[in-house]
């Protein structure tokens, strides 16, 4: 691996969502992550693992229930740099393999705790998902049109931008510290809090009065806008518009013949915006998708095709960029921020649960016949 974390060593316990995102971030970015399974989840007739969240990182499995499994795991944090899990409050400390115990055999790790509460408060041990921690985040409310339910932007927000990408830069921050004063610690990463912080933005706006909570749909970015939406073509495609700007707001109407016309002379006269939305509405519904974006690609109206991931990926703007790249047979994103010098790569599918159990032991400094007595007892598979 050759990207800026190569050198660095991270467990991940294995779980779903935003701790496996997190996890390839991190090995995305040339850090030696190696996800740990459940013993039970080994299946040896078991064929290619395509989910790309699991790519760049070696595959072990423990019997984290069996003390020998447990002391493994311990062996291995002595030598790694970090570790990540995503239990809710309490599991890791009832394995045995919690903070204080991990910390005690390795002063200088960092544990990354993923959890949608976080590790307390009146709901920290409640069952959720996504929806409910954005829900409670005050982020969810704020995703619908006027008049209209909330509709969850897919578990994005909470999951993966409040969730796993925290965990991601919070394990980096513990990281650099650490290497300051020689001390790990816990980074306590919650969605809720994440999803918040995504929403700095818009309590900025609250706090100066130009975002109204209590009347979704109608502000600037939430739908309220008719220069800042998505519009069906007349193929029953979509085109996204984001003209805010003077001159990008000119640009947009230059395009469409509507310079001229009085009605769309006053851009941020709120009462009228919901008319000119309709009169827009008739006029994009006029063109396929097509005809639009030869008309307005590659200007400054802010404009783009509404693309389906497999649109996305055959675009010419992201071809041309390595966007999204084939790896192994499978269509994936490529990994993301790029570097000048440490280039971020994909260098390795998604394993499956075990695969690569032997070796990483090996690597990590087991020796042979220690491995051999795991593999015979169970604790490792």
């Amino acid at each position: 691996m050759s990207g800026p974390l190569s050198g660095y060593r991270i467990i991940e316990i294995a779980g779903i969502g935003p701790g496996p995102f997190a996890a390839m971030m991190l090995s995305d970015m040339g850090a030696e992550v190696i996800r740990v399974e459940r013993a039970q989840a080994v299946r040896p007739e078991a064929g290619p693992n395509r989910d790309v969240m699991q790519r760049n990182r070696r595959n072990i499995a423990i019997d984290l229930k069996n003390p020998e499994g447990v002391e493994t795991l311990m062996r291995l944090i002595e030598s790694a740099d970090a570790l990540i899990e995503g239990f809710r409050p309490g599991v890791m400390e009832r394995l045995g393999i919690g903070p204080d115990a991990c910390l005690a055999r390795n002063p200088k790790l960092v544990f990354g705790r993923m959890t949608g509460w976080g590790q307390e408060g009146p709901y920290a041990l409640a069952a959720g998902h996504d929806i409910n921690y954005i829900s409670l985040a005050g982020a969810l409310a704020h995703f619908s049109r006027a008049g209209e339910a909330p509709v969850p932007p897919l578990n994005m927000v909470g999951d993966f931008g409040g969730g796993g990408m925290f965990l991601a830069y919070g394990v980096v921050c513990a990281l650099l510290e650490a290497q300051r004063s020689g001390a790990g610690q816990v980074v306590d990463t919650a969605m809720v809090d994440g999803a918040a912080v995504l929403m700095s933005m818009f309590w900025g706006f609250k706090n100066m009065g130009a975002f109204n909570e209590n009347a979704p749909g109608t502000n600037l970015l939430d739908t309220g806008a008719h220069f800042y939406d998505v519009y069906k073509c007349s193929d029953d495609k979509y085109i996204s518009i984001g003209s805010i700007e003077t001159q990008f707001y000119a640009e947009l109407l230059a395009l469409t013949g509507l310079s001229d016309d009085p009605e769309f002379a006053q851009q941020h006269n709120t009462a009228n915006w919901p008319h000119l939305k309709g009169r827009l509405t008739e006029l994009f519904a006029t063109k396929s998708r097509d005809e639009w974006c030869a008309l307005m690609e590659h200007t400054d109206v802010c404009f783009a095709p509404v693309l389906t991931m497999s649109e996305a990926a055959k675009h010419p703007h992201n071809v041309e960029r390595g966007t999204f790249i084939e790896y192994d047979g499978v269509m994936q994103a490529a990994p993301a921020p790029r570097f000048s010098r440490t280039k971020a790569e994909v260098s390795m599918p998604p394993a499956r649960a075990g695969e690569h159990t032997r070796e990483v032991l090996a690597d990590w400094g087991i020796g042979a016949a220690d491995i051999d007595t795991l593999f015979a007892s169970g604790a490792i598979k």
